[in-house]
């Protein structure tokens, strides 16, 4: 019973990963840290002191994201890199999002970012990883183009991980891909929520 609990959790979380990372590229991210959910709304304190409200669709979902290391990322996987321009070389990777096998070509392509300024992301396929005392500098491709990204030590590397819509309490990191209606008020169907004190990095 656990266990099968345990596999719905984990397919769930999956699938709001891949309801989010669907919408990457459009709409409206927000980041941030959960003030409240009363009813239908869930209240986000953003990463420039404004508490945002998001109205909660019917049956909202949440979807976790976990730790990860820089070993972990190997030739082949899929994988989405936040990065800005290098002054020489390639980019540098602001942050690492390793997809699960059943999420290979989620959101693939390489395009405009909000994390930073004049930053971008890249979705796609691993084709190359080449260590260094600095750190790594992985090939990336994509619908038929590549691009070199390095990857320091130090930078924020994460994974999708089950989740419960529990989870989506007072406190916690959240990543909201959310969209904008008419009226200019913020909806969504999915919250990605950091798990075990990791703060979703996209």
């Amino acid at each position: 019973m656990i266990r099968s609990q345990t596999l719905r959790h984990a397919v769930a979380g999956v699938l709001v990963a891949l309801a989010a990372t669907a919408a990457f590229a459009d709409g409206v991210r927000v980041r941030g840290t959960v003030v409240s959910v009363v009813g239908d709304t869930l209240l986000v304190k953003s990463r420039d002191g404004a508490n945002v409200p998001i109205k909660l669709g019917l049956g909202w979902k949440a979807g976790g994201i976990a730790r990860a290391k820089l070993a972990d990322i190997k030739q082949g996987d899929f994988v989405g890199i936040a990065s800005l321009p290098g002054a020489s070389g390639p980019d540098g990777a602001l942050e690492v999002l390793i997809f699960p096998p059943a999420m290979r070509g989620t959101g693939e392509g390489s395009y405009g970012w909000d994390l930073k300024p004049n930053s971008s992301m890249t979705n796609g396929a691993v084709s190359e990883a080449v260590q260094s005392v600095d750190g790594t500098t992985v090939n990336v491709v994509y619908h038929g183009q590549s691009k070199k990204i390095a990857i320091a030590p130090n930078t924020p590397i994460v994974t999708f991980a089950p989740a419960v819509n529990a989870d989506v309490k007072p406190g916690a990191a959240v990543f909201v891909p959310a969209d904008r209606g008419d009226d200019g008020k913020l909806s969504t169907t999915r919250v990605v929520v950091g798990k075990d004190g990791v703060v979703p990095p996209m």
